[in-house]
């Protein structure tokens, strides 16, 4: 694969590396609301854990000469990104299922940029690692890969082309789309969007579409048949008064499974996130190690105790059907059970499966990337951090953490314990 040094090189002149860049991260929560509800699980059951995050790029981007120095500079103005008040208030508000001790600690917290490393090889490969204590590190994912992605979109003169009223446009008309074809659907593009501005623009233009209450044409008004449930910014949700949505990541599955094995992982962080949260922030994230694993220790209990899946690998017509099967045997009507669809979508596969579940169940959507990056003339990034390490306690061993999932393309970790869990699966 070419560097996209090389692809993009004749966008150089437009913006010099070395340039001082000014500040990206700005507010506190602007950050997905999963990394708080996670971020209060992790102190609620493994205060000293400690865990090691490493940085993937997809499409192994090779960066320009001296972008690791342009992230260094970013994360070292993060200390200065602190909790307002008016953020704690909106948080007590919206997300009600965190405690107040916990608001109190978010009003101490301070980014520590010595808990990440930044390097970058001879070819322009970014390697990142974050290592320290759980509860401090988890809130660095969100911020580290917006500083990549909005970064790598200002050096390749992505913000050059933008034409605002044009995209504003475009995001009415797919806002629309969405709303016509009756999906309920929630903004979760914080990770990989083309900048902070656009996707505020994005979330505003998606509120102001819905709150018409319908459009107009030669037939007379046609009220909406779907419904944006919110964004997955807390900051955007906070700023356009609207419900911030997640519930949990992949990481806690991950650690679990160096607890309690790979057969009985989901069914422990089911029990335990359901006790944190005394049956609130009840979407579950099943597939981190693929969905058997996850089917065959389903208990009843667990089934009832939580609203519904959120299915984020897999094709999703067969996800659906799985899904389905399952709540039947275990005597529970799939129709009072909602499920969640996140996986790399774009409007019209979310109207495709929409229609496939056919009010079976109460499905939802979560998209991303479609909503925050999808802009003329740009290529969106392909990046996560993902937990690679992790050790109970300070005084114990360090084990790797890998994910399967149902998609081939988003197994990370170890190659040789990916093998051997997957020969223990099955």
């Amino acid at each position: 694969m070419l560097c996209l040094v090389k692809e993009f090189g004749y966008f150089c002149h437009r913006f010099d590396i070395h340039t001082i860049m000014t500040q990206i991260i700005h507010h506190f929560t602007d950050n997905d609301a999963y990394t708080f509800s996670c971020q209060y699980y992790v102190m609620s059951t493994y205060p000293r854990a400690e865990v090691e995050y490493t940085f993937f790029d997809r499409n192994r981007t090779c960066y320009p000469k001296g972008f690791e120095e342009l992230v260094k500079e970013q994360l070292g103005q993060m200390p200065r990104v602190m909790i307002t008040e008016e953020e704690i208030a909106f948080m007590r508000k919206k997300m009600y299922y965190l405690p107040e001790w916990y608001l109190t600690f978010l009003r101490g917290y301070r980014f520590n940029p010595h808990e990440v490393s930044v390097a970058q090889d001879e070819e322009g490969h970014l390697d990142i690692k974050v290592r320290g204590k759980w509860y401090s590190t988890i809130m660095w994912e969100m911020p580290i890969l917006t500083i990549v992605s909005e970064l790598m979109h200002n050096w390749r003169g992505d913000m050059e082309h933008y034409n605002p009223k044009l995209e504003q446009e475009r995001a009415k008309e797919k806002t629309m789309e969405i709303l016509k074809n009756g999906l309920v659907l929630g903004d979760m593009g914080t990770r990989r969007r083309l900048s902070f501005d656009h996707h505020n623009m994005v979330v505003r233009t998606m509120k102001e579409v819905y709150e018409r209450g319908g459009y107009d044409d030669e037939q007379g008004h046609h009220p909406w048949t779907g419904r944006i449930t919110g964004t997955s910014n807390v900051y955007l949700a906070m700023k356009h008064d609207m419900t911030p949505i997640g519930t949990m990541s992949h990481q806690i599955i991950e650690f679990e499974e160096n607890v309690s094995g790979v057969f009985e992982c989901n069914f422990n962080v089911m029990s335990k996130f359901s006790d944190v949260y005394d049956g609130d922030n009840g979407i579950y994230l099943y597939d981190c190690f693929g969905d058997k694993v996850f089917f065959n220790n389903l208990s009843k209990k667990m089934a009832m105790m939580f609203t519904g899946l959120r299915v984020d690998s897999g094709k999703e017509e067969e996800q659906t059907e799985k899904i389905i099967e399952k709540y039947k045997s275990l005597g529970i009507d799939p129709a009072t059970k909602q499920v969640v669809f996140s996986n790399g979508l774009n409007i019209e596969r979310a109207v495709e499966i929409h229609r496939y579940v056919n009010n079976r169940m109460q499905d939802s959507y979560g998209i991303g990337t479609f909503l925050t990056c999808d802009v003329e003339n740009c290529e969106p990034m392909n990046i996560v951090l993902k937990l690679t390490r992790s050790r109970i306690t300070e005084k114990r061993e360090w084990h790797d953490c890998v994910k399967l999932s149902c998609d081939k393309g988003k197994t990370l970790g170890n190659p040789e314990k990916c093998a051997y869990l997957l020969k223990q699966i099955g």
